[in-house]
């Protein structure tokens, strides 16, 4: 292991290009283990995706909702001296959501196993229950055994995965090549509507449950291992961990793009603006899209880096409604709440031919609604969020910003939701904003597709082939989502202090 304390004093210097969770993350680390570390973000806030929006009723999260394995976060600040709840509140939901069907049934699914087992009895009967405890086990096995080799590992490798699939006999069905998710679920479960709801989980890493590897079931064992809800909405994460950073002595320089990352004798030297200002650093951590770089964004001397993101298939998009209203009529919400589309297959059927999906499923996060939280009276925030192909499959979408109002609004009328007003389309972000937010995107969410087996080994590391280059970021390994990018961020910082310290 290397040891910290052998970096201070060393007067080496980094820029980290992106303040998101993975590149605040990597300049967290940086800064605490003594290396001068610069974040410079071309957006006027810290977060990247964690983002807000303002509204008559305050800034509603345009993001991330859901916070899970919090030790990830727990640890960050640890390494930095410092306790996450010291500088973030967060609250535990026990219930993780509240599943509506069109059929009239519900079903909440909370962090504690027997709670689930009796309302999955209640609601599909006792057949149900079993599957639903093997269910469980099966997700937290997976795990368990694949959280050291991959989850946690910089460099995971094929072998190593192999030998643990080899020595687990009992899970060679989850873990073929050809075992995809929805079919794993329907041979799990005898009730399509337990299918449907645990398929959903593969969309959590941008990818369709048709395509995507049954070994994606394991995304059930996370959440259902506890759900956090950040107060104030998830940004206050990042503005906590910007701050963080700030207090230890990092800069942190907003509205300040990046045009290009130097290289001389081929190494990296340092960064360029878009002002033409020139920072020099011993390291350079890119922590956007590794799109990005392959397509030229960050120059001609680095565009051979990540080159596989330019041929993969990309993840997922979103549409996402954020805005302010009254809640006029409609079923009981919770904090997180799905309601699901009559075809579970259809809506991943029409994304994977680039089409907008005709009866989605919606995601809809009453922001001002959970644990601790009074009922609303009047006015109060939502997320809503609908599944969309990235820009690279997505077809032409003629009047794309009204069909997605009508779609998602008669949706939720279906289920007896309505609000007052109804909101313009102006509080919408499709592909084409996520693109133009986060350039080289193709406006996908989650980087890369999650679909086929091996796809996370395809994922960019840490370490590239240019010295002084590092990549963090959601569209790295380990993968999508909120600990997964801050996991990206532990895997850079640690590659760069191994690369600069005598072993």
């Amino acid at each position: 292991m290397f040891d910290a304390d052998q970096m201070r004093g060393s007067g080496l210097s980094a820029v980290v290009i992106g303040a998101g969770v993975g590149g605040l993350a990597a300049s967290l680390r940086l800064q605490a283990s003594g290396v001068s570390t610069t974040v410079l973000d071309s957006h006027d806030w810290p977060g990247g995706k964690m983002r807000q929006v303002s509204s008559p009723a305050g800034p509603i999260d345009a993001g991330p909702t859901v916070l899970t394995m919090r030790h990830v976060f727990d640890d960050l600040f640890a390494k930095t001296g410092a306790s996450l709840d010291d500088h973030v509140a967060l609250i535990r939901e026990p219930c993780l959501a509240r599943h509506f069907w069109r059929d009239g049934s519900m079903l909440d699914l909370t962090d504690d196993h027997e709670i689930n087992a009796e309302a999955v009895a209640k609601f599909a009967g006792e057949t149900a229950r079993s599957e639903y405890m093997r269910f469980s086990h099966e997700a937290a096995n997976l795990f368990e055994l694949f959280r050291s080799p991959m989850i946690e590992t910089a460099e995971p490798r094929l072998k190593e995965l192999a030998k643990t699939s080899l020595g687990n006999p009992k899970h060679l069905g989850v873990l073929s090549p050809f075992a995809k998710l929805s079919r794993h679920l329907k041979r799990r479960f005898s009730d399509d509507r337990l299918s449907q709801l645990f398929g959903r989980y593969a969309t959590y890493v941008g990818g369709s449950p048709l395509a995507s590897p049954a070994l994606l079931s394991l995304i059930w064992h996370s959440e259902a291992s506890g759900v956090w809800r950040v107060s104030g909405g998830m940004h206050q994460l990042a503005v906590a961990l910007a701050d963080r950073f700030q207090a230890m002595g990092g800069t942190l320089r907003l509205s300040c793009p990046v045009s290009e990352i130097l290289i001389n004798s081929a190494k990296v030297s340092g960064v360029r603006l878009r002002t033409r200002e020139k920072i020099e650093a011993d390291i350079v951590v890119y922590a956007g899209d590794p799109r990005a770089i392959a397509t030229g964004r960050l120059g001609a001397d680095v565009a051979h880096v990540a080159s596989q993101t330019k041929i993969l298939p990309r993840s997922y998009s979103a549409r996402v409604w954020s805005f302010a209203s009254k809640l006029s009529e409609g079923p009981e919400l919770v904090h997180h709440n799905v309601f699901f589309g009559r075809d579970a297959n259809a809506e991943f059927r029409d994304l994977a031919a680039g089409r907008m999906p005709t009866d989605p499923t919606l995601y809809v996060c009453a922001e001002d609604r959970g644990t601790g939280s009074p009922k609303p009276i009047g006015i109060e925030r939502f997320e809503i969020i609908l599944n969309a192909a990235p820009l690279t499959k997505a077809g032409p979408n003629i009047d794309e910003e009204e069909t997605c109002r009508q779609t998602t609004f008669q949706t939720l009328a279906r289920f007896g939701m309505t609000f007052d007003p109804t909101p313009a389309t102006s509080a919408l972000a499709t592909p084409s904003t996520f693109e133009t937010l986060f350039p080289g995107s193709a406006g996908a969410l989650y980087g890369q597709s999650p679909h086929g087996m091996t796809a996370s080994l395809k994922r960019p590391r840490a370490r590239t082939d240019i010295p002084g280059l590092f990549l963090a970021g959601g569209g790295t390994h380990p993968g999508a989502g909120v600990p997964m990018a801050a996991l990206s961020g532990k895997h850079a910082a640690e590659a760069i202090m191994k690369d600069h310290v005598s072993i």
